[in-house]
């Protein structure tokens, strides 16, 4: 150890503090506005970005990032994407026990089961002939860029754990979420935001609470965790300097704590102060980024007006618009939450109400990332935790549907996967899927895969035992890769 190193940690913090602050200060303001002062010997400027624990990758990536669009609550697949005509033809009448015999139910369980046809129109759209429902005409109208699925199954039967299956690969609490996963992976190609970004909004029946530990690094560094912005207002709590707090100030007592957590972390050595010096690194850098991206005055009226919004509001077609502006900035894994699919009861008007807020946003970001040549490179997916049964539920004539694992529908776009295609089958009443069936780790799998990762090899040791997305399980949808 060199002397002025025993000098530093003899230092007391006080006197730290002062010879230190600002002479740190003064040269990291400099590096910041000419990154070039800061550089290697060979002439190149310091590496800022995050790079992930997969260097090289596994395979040649089609996907640089992803925008997941989840619909919490529970879209039914009966009135979107999976068109029964035989269960409309059984409608009002017993449902078959064959069926249901020894399977869970949520809340039907028990009690007498009638079927339920679809409360809408199907129509075929676009060259590919894809049937969607009159529930989703502006999604309709992208069906020659989208690949439906509509064999998916999942673990869970209700909603918080069939949301940790569908974010973490397993029903256990606890374990990393797909968008740490990925940042840890591949890392991050934004120098100043995080890189997994979460936004929610809410509209529609029972906009249930979504748990911030849906989008926990779990097992993994802190670092990899999903940051969530609010759409309106500051979009992270304290963002903004306080008032008479300089950007030089701030930097100054930034490269002062993380001086004091370097001199520590050389005798512990541990991650997370590792962790908590780049964050405050990342921090510092968002309190300029973060403001400029939530500021839409550089988006065009057209722009504002094909996503139907007018600016940071909260709504899901504001954040449809911020998850392109992320996607632009280098932001690896974005996660959308529209909060208020839970139709037991009602169908009809709460499906008017989410799809009324959330179709033709949808069907715009894709729209957008395709005129600016993004959705080749940005793996989209849309769907909720799991789907609804072919059953009836709710009071009178006011129908619902429950709750259902054995076969939902989702569809995924751009990133390598093939447009235009409908991939998978259920039953003749859409009960079980039959045909091609894809689990939620098969999901995981084929993204990572899409990213240029293989699942099985993206691992982390932890107490004992190799952890991974998917699990034990998980196989690569090879039919819908293009």
């Amino acid at each position: 150890m060199n002397p002025l190193e025993q000098e530093q940690l003899r230092s007391t913090r006080r006197s730290f503090l002062g010879r230190a602050s600002a002479h740190l200060g003064s040269v990291a303001l400099a590096s910041l506005m000419d990154p070039t002062l800061l550089a290697s010997p060979t002439g190149h400027a310091a590496p800022t970005r995050a790079r992930g624990v997969v260097d090289p990758l596994h395979f040649a990536p089609k996907a640089k990032r992803v925008i997941f669009l989840c619909m919490a609550g529970g879209p039914s697949q009966f009135e979107t994407f999976d068109n029964k005509p035989t269960l409309a033809k059984l409608d009002g009448k017993p449902f078959p026990e064959s069926f249901t015999k020894g399977q869970p139910i949520a809340q039907l369980q028990g009690q007498e089961l009638k079927c339920l046809g679809a409360l809408t129109k199907f129509r075929k759209y676009g060259r590919s002939g894809q049937e969607v429902s009159a529930f989703l005409p502006h999604i309709a109208g992208m069906a020659d860029d989208i690949c439906i699925i509509r064999s998916m199954q999942t673990d869970q039967i209700n909603h918080d754990p069939a949301h940790t299956v569908m974010n973490t690969g397993t029903s256990i609490s606890g374990r990393p979420s797909m968008g740490s996963w990925v940042t840890y992976g591949l890392g991050s190609e934004s120098e100043n935001l995080p890189g997994f970004v979460v936004l929610t909004s809410a509209g529609g029946r029972n906009p249930q609470p979504i748990s911030s530990r849906q989008w926990s690094s779990g097992l993994l560094p802190s670092r990899y965790q999903g940051v969530e912005f609010r759409s309106n207002g500051d979009p992270v709590h304290y963002v903004r300097s306080p008032k008479g707090v300089t950007p030089s100030a701030q930097r100054r007592l930034v490269d002062t704590i993380n001086g004091l957590n370097r001199i520590r972390n050389e005798t512990v050595d541990n991650p997370e102060i590792e962790t908590r010096i780049s964050q405050y690194e990342l921090a510092f850098r968002m309190q300029t980024s973060v403001p400029e991206l939530m500021d839409l005055s550089d988006e065009s009226p057209q722009t504002l007006a094909h996503y139907g919004t007018e600016g940071a509001d909260g709504s899901y077609a504001a954040n449809c618009l911020l998850a392109r502006r992320l996607a632009e900035r280098g932001v690896r894994f974005i996660h959308l939450y529209h909060r208020g699919w839970d139709h037991h009861g009602d169908l009809v008007p709460y499906m008017n109400t989410c799809c009324g807020l959330t179709d033709r946003p949808t069907a715009a970001l894709l729209t957008d990332l395709k005129q600016r040549g993004m959705l080749d490179e940005t793996l989209v997916i849309w769907g909720g935790e799991f789907g609804r049964t072919p059953m009836f539920q709710g009071k009178g004539k006011k129908p619902g549907r429950d709750h259902h694992i054995r076969a939902f529908s989702m569809w995924m776009a751009g990133g390598g996967v093939k447009a235009g295609i409908t991939h998978g089958a259920t039953d003749e009443l859409g009960y079980n899927a039959v045909k091609d069936i894809v689990h939620v780790n098969d999901l995981h799998a084929t993204m990572l895969h899409l990213l240029g990762i293989n699942h099985l090899k993206l691992t982390v040791r932890y107490q004992g035992r190799d952890f991974r997305l998917t699990d034990i399980a998980g196989e690569v949808v090879k039919p819908i890769l293009a």
